[in-house]
């Protein structure tokens, strides 16, 4: 074949691959998703009174039944007493939703946390942030940093104890799946088997009966105990933070969810505005200093 023809059609391929690529270049491209977020996934939309909630328009929570003062009043969580009640408005106000908005449900504590689908948007019932437990829900940031305390008979022997080491050889009890029990199992490490319960009134009735020497409760609810519903015990001493970042409630959420990102914005705006500081100030103003079991 001549040179010059193989010359000339090396040229005009060249000119035709130059010619597409300026086509293309020219075309309208696809935009990029605005709400997409820098994985290029798109975000969640935190619209105030148009999240994804389970039911359109409200805001389901929950908490146990019944639900214990100091952190809700008279067993009725919808009354916005006691410092879960006003916090779980509070927040839900923060979402866009106002109190003709919050619809309240019965979910047992050790549900709340428990793998699989949620029947709530969020839950708050004292249930303290966990690495195991968030391997089953989400967690809100914390809406309270919380210390567990000792309560005993008063002129019992567990009320003589001064530190960890007193407690070694007492007969304790907590409720079930708390942080309350894992301070008995992790931090005393006692002798004899902890007594476990269903519900703190089952710990409580056990402390009256003589059944355990002690029992392990947070520190809020330990002083409502011994002032009002269990008047001849008193508060041992309160334990040390274990170090890192303190012990902190959080609300429970589903796995993965949408919400968990709106609903930790509005705790984080609560806490840097001073809301969850003034609700604690009325409502726990009684949790100051007790004695530290060291």
């Amino acid at each position: 074949m001549p040179l010059v023809p193989r010359v000339l059609r090396r040229v005009l391929a060249g000119a035709t691959v130059a010619l597409l690529s300026t086509a293309v270049g020219c075309a309208p491209q696809p935009e990029a998703d605005a709400s997409a977020g820098s994985s290029g996934s798109a975000g969640p939309s935190c619209t105030p009174g148009k999240l994804a909630t389970k039911t359109p328009g409200k805001v389901t929570i929950a908490t146990d039944q019944p639900a214990y003062e100091p952190w809700f009043k008279d067993d009725d969580p919808s009354n916005g007493e006691g410092f879960e009640s006003a916090v779980a408005y509070a927040v839900a106000q923060k979402l866009g939703y106002g109190k003709e908005a919050v619809v309240w449900q019965s979910v047992p504590f050790n549900k709340a946390f428990a793998p699989g689908e949620k029947t709530f948007d969020f839950d708050i019932n004292q249930v303290s942030v966990s690495d195991e437990r968030r391997k089953a829900v989400d967690f809100s940031s914390g809406y309270y940093d919380v210390r567990q305390a000792v309560v005993a008979l008063k002129d019992s022997r567990a009320a003589k104890a001064t530190g960890v080491t007193d407690l070694k050889g007492l007969k304790l009890g907590a409720q079930v799946g708390t942080t309350s029990l894992e301070y008995i199992e992790d931090v005393v490490r006692p002798t004899r088997d902890a007594a476990v319960y269903g519900k703190n009134d089952q710990a409580k009735s056990a402390l009256r009966n003589g059944q355990v020497d002690a029992i392990v409760v947070d520190l809020p609810t330990a002083f409502y105990m011994t002032g009002a519903e269990v008047t001849e015990a008193e508060i041992v001493g309160q334990f040390e933070n274990r170090g890192g970042t303190p012990e902190q409630f959080g609300l429970v959420l589903d796995k993965g969810g949408a919400l968990t990102p709106c609903v930790t914005d509005a705790v984080d705006a609560l806490r840097e505005d001073g809301t969850l500081a003034r609700i604690e100030q009325r409502w726990l103003s009684d949790a100051v200093d007790a004695p530290v079991l060291k």
